[in-house]
């Protein structure tokens, strides 16, 4: 080999290590965190193709619900994003239940550990403090966790999966789902503000 084929050689080695040290970083953050939802396009599906919008125990009972929306308040302080608005109704003469739910399209959980998801309460309609989230499986049985400390100011919760243990297969996620519910909500109306909603390695 020839001293200049030999220096090409070496300069070609250095330009391919460069490349791959710059890429596998952002590989492995990548890998680390996965975005289901951050609304900033203002429009369905989520980030993974999943649909999603308010439910009701009981669509027939006009003393309960949950309705959903796009606000241009934004968790993470993009001034293009959206968040998700739940203005909830639970104040009920009958038992009253309802919330937000989100597909997750059969998406496999097992490169990670945790859910995370920002969330905040309006502080001139009121809010609870408390609000249960569920995770389903594709046996559609809901895994409850009740979050607590919701303030009028974003906060970041995360979730640990074990917390979850109603779930029995990762590898096939069904469904995320807020609930409110005459028990847990105080105020029993309100306005809860959602976003960033996403499963990570930590």
């Amino acid at each position: 080999m020839t001293t200049r084929l030999r220096v090409i050689w070496v300069v070609g080695l250095a330009l391919v290590a460069f490349v791959l040290a710059a890429a596998v970083p952002n590989v492995l953050a990548q890998s680390k965190e996965l975005v289901i939802a951050d609304f900033d396009t203002g429009d369905k599906p989520n980030n993974i193709g999943g649909d999603f919008g308010g439910w009701d125990k009981d669509p027939n009972d006009d003393t309960q619900s949950c309705q959903e929306s796009f606000e241009s308040d934004d968790a993470l302080g993009d001034p293009a994003g959206y968040s998700i608005r739940l203005d909830y109704d639970v104040d009920s003469p009958n038992p009253a239940y309802n919330g937000f739910w989100m597909k997750l399209n059969g998406e496999d959980a097992t490169a990670y550990n945790t859910l995370n998801f920002y969330m905040k309460g309006d502080a001139k309609a009121g809010y609870t403090k408390r609000v249960k989230i569920e995770l389903k499986d594709m046996t559609n049985k809901p895994s409850p966790y009740i979050v607590t400390g919701v303030t009028d100011q974003w906060q970041k919760f995360s979730i640990p999966f074990e917390k979850f243990r109603r779930i029995t297969d990762w590898k096939s996620m069904n469904e995320f789902v807020v609930v409110f519910d005459d028990i847990n909500s105080n105020p029993k109306s309100g306005t809860i503000y959602l976003d960033q909603v996403t499963f990570s390695k930590d």
